[in-house]
């Protein structure tokens, strides 16, 4: 079953229902910054390189400007009608493999900065599919931890555990998969649950995390 498809229909939703200026949790980006910042990924293989690697952050920088003119609606379109027949993302697998945490983490970007707003309701297929992105991905996201971490789904009973960074404590990260997904990013409205001495509690969340 393929999963993308949902979540990019919910974020283009989320960005349709939201408008161009609604905040994010993300510091100093609105929607329109967070919708350009997919277009180009999506879009702009030349430029979408800065968005890891700082010294080419001004091309993606100068490339998430180019879709400034554009009317909110069509940009959402854009975004909505998937990556182009060139793109590696047209492939169903590698489109799963790239876009679902993509996708996931972004909406709860915009979704959690808006009043009112409430987790989403657990969907089984999607929740196995982040925790089975979490056993691969973890180790890399926190990579920079002083501390040994492990991450537990909070309603599974069995393989309910990744042991995400060994060393000294460790700090046990209780939540849903797609709660530890965000922490994982290093989203701190994440719902979870922190087990473990203060000191080391405090020095997993001073950590940077994420990709």
């Amino acid at each position: 079953m393929r999963l993308v498809p949902a979540e990019r229909a919910a974020l283009c939703d989320l960005f349709e229902a939201t408008g161009p200026q609604a905040p994010t949790v993300l510091p100093g980006w609105r929607a329109e910054e967070l919708l350009a910042h997919l277009l180009v990924r999506e879009r702009q293989p030349l430029a979408a390189p800065g968005i890891l690697v700082p010294p080419l952050a001004r091309f993606t920088e100068k490339a998430m400007h180019s879709y400034d003119n554009l009317p909110w609606a069509q940009r959402v379109r854009l975004l909505r009608g998937g990556a182009p027949l060139w793109s590696p993302y047209r492939v169903g697998v590698l489109d799963e493999r790239a876009n679902l945490l993509e996708f996931f983490v972004h909406h709860e970007d915009l979704a959690r900065a808006q009043p009112g707003w409430q987790v989403r309701p657990a969907q089984p297929e999607r929740d196995e599919a982040l925790w089975s992105a979490l056993r691969l991905g973890a180790r890399v996201m926190y990579r920079h931890s002083p501390v040994g971490v492990r991450l537990r789904h909070a309603t599974r009973e069995r393989g309910a555990e990744i042991n995400a960074r060994r060393g000294p404590g460790p700090v046990s990260v209780i939540g849903e998969p797609g709660e530890l997904v965000l922490h994982a990013f290093g989203r701190e409205l994440a719902q979870v649950e922190l087990e473990g001495s203060e000191p080391d509690i405090e020095a997993l969340r001073s950590a940077p995390r994420g990709i």
